[in-house]
């Protein structure tokens, strides 16, 4: 199954952040989502949208 959201333990691995990085950027990701008027996740985010802030792309699938 594909997972929809992204965890700070994933990022820590994808990234190679610390912990408290991968925190930050999901709570920033997050902050950007909310001000567009979603709903958001504490330590979640929704995959396709890191992958379009920080690849440059939309995932298909």
């Amino acid at each position: 199954m594909n997972k929809q959201y992204v965890t700070a333990d994933e990022l820590v691995e994808t990234l190679g952040v610390s912990k408290g990085k991968a925190y930050q950027i999901i709570r920033q990701l997050n902050d950007e989502l909310a001000a567009e008027g979603f709903i958001k996740i504490a330590g979640m985010c929704p995959r396709k949208y890191f992958e379009k802030r920080y690849y440059g792309y939309d995932s298909k699938g």
